[in-house]
């Protein structure tokens, strides 16, 4: 069962603590990192700015040679000139390169901008590998859903180093922040209804899927399934979390009786998606991909810990609930009771504070030393805060 999420720094929750976590890493990160005259704001596949190649170790340790051969085979291309190679900032793991090529000859010939995705240093065991997420990306660009059109796949890792594949490039904007403070005091209805269709459409996606057949299906219900995988992970830790293991034990008394399996991206929230003036372009970070119960991505969404800067606005931090939920019913017959999703809310922000503490451990262990990964791990009292309230006596 897939737990963490990426974007630890830029997609910090609602308010509060996890906003001056975010102030704090946000700027502590650009002072060790950056020259002061070089500071901007980075999210891979947007139309943000992006760190120069030369900043990058493995950058300089890369073949663009083998690169763009590579490029020329799959593109049936004369000749690949890699003009630029820059590191997109925010991804804790994976990395993105935004790559400007000049094709000549072939169906691709012309200036292109596209992005090649690979494995972080340190990934994680729950995450799907780039082959799986190339495939699950082709799966969900053939149903419809609004993702960066899947180009090419390289297993060969004398090409640049680590498996990756290639995908275009989408201009737009995808900082949570950003987003929740321009959505206006009733927030932007028409964002909201598209990207409650676009995960409707991802929902008609069902087993079996011969495409899909690296993803196991759950051996009990979703739900279920997800209270052991997070109660396994916690009893492997040396502290105890009894607020955690109380939300645990509300989720398992009340999970739901019946559920139906659909694909589900399990990160679908403000922050994994890019947006413009005409509404949604593009939702991102595919990697932890499963089958399981709708609810599971509806109540990830609208939980109070992806709100950011507009705790008000359920859908995200950006919408309303009823405008996020119309375009899903425009779409889905599916209809989701509010009992339901909140049901789906706490497990939501169950699974957030597990990955604040695993994201808290891949530091401490000295796996990963990362102040991004540190400020994640502080942010559990506040989560514990809110499971308490949401499985008091007045939970639905």
């Amino acid at each position: 069962m897939p737990f963490a999420p990426q974007e630890v720094v830029e997609t910090q929750a609602t308010c509060g603590l996890q906003i001056i976590i975010e102030e704090l890493a946000h700027a502590l990160l650009l002072e060790f990192c950056h020259p002061r005259n070089q500071r901007q704001a980075h999210r891979p596949m947007s139309s943000s700015s992006t760190i120069s190649q030369a900043s990058d170790t493995f950058a300089a340790m890369t073949d663009d040679h083998r690169l763009a051969e590579f490029i020329r085979e799959q593109a049936s291309a004369m000749r690949v000139v890699i003009q630029a190679r820059k590191r997109l900032s925010g991804g804790a793991i994976q990395e993105n390169w935004l790559l400007d090529l000049l094709i000549e000859g072939g169906p691709w010939a012309g200036d292109r901008r596209w992005v090649l995705r690979s494995d972080a240093l340190s990934a994680l065991p729950a995450s799907l590998d780039r082959a799986q997420e190339f495939a699950v990306l082709q799966v969900a660009h053939q149903a419809g859903v609004k993702v960066p059109r899947p180009l090419w796949l390289c297993r060969d890792t004398q090409v640049n180093g680590r498996v990756f594949f290639l995908m275009e490039y989408v201009p737009g904007v995808a900082a949570g922040r950003r987003l929740s403070s321009a959505a206006g005091a009733l927030g932007q209805a028409r964002l909201a209804e598209q990207l409650g269709a676009n995960l409707a459409r991802l929902h008609q996606i069902r087993p079996p899927s011969a495409a899909l057949a690296f993803l196991p299906l759950p051996k009990r219900s979703p739900a279920l399934a997800c209270v052991d995988a997070y109660r396994r992970y916690l009893d492997t830790l040396d502290d105890a979390y009894p607020v955690l293991e109380w939300g645990l034990r509300w989720c398992e008394l009340h999970a739901p009786r019946e559920s139906r399996l659909c694909l589900l991206h399990r990160d679908y929230r403000t922050g994994n998606y890019l947006a413009s003036e005409q509404g949604l372009e593009a939702v991102l970070d595919w990697e932890f991909t499963g089958w399981g119960d709708p609810c599971e991505d509806l109540g990830w969404f609208t939980a109070r810990c992806w709100r950011f800067t507009r705790p008000d606005l359920e859908a995200g931090g950006i919408g309303l609930l009823g405008d996020f939920l119309r375009g899903y019913h425009q779409v889905s017959p599916l209809w989701i009771e509010p009992p339901q999703l909140h049901y789906w809310q706490v497990m939501a922000t169950l699974r957030w504070a597990v990955i604040a503490l695993q994201q808290g451990q891949r530091h401490l262990s000295g796996e990963e030393p990362s102040l991004e990964l540190a400020l994640t791990a502080r942010m559990l009292p506040e989560l514990e805060l809110d499971i308490l309230n949401m499985t008091g006596a007045d939970a639905p």
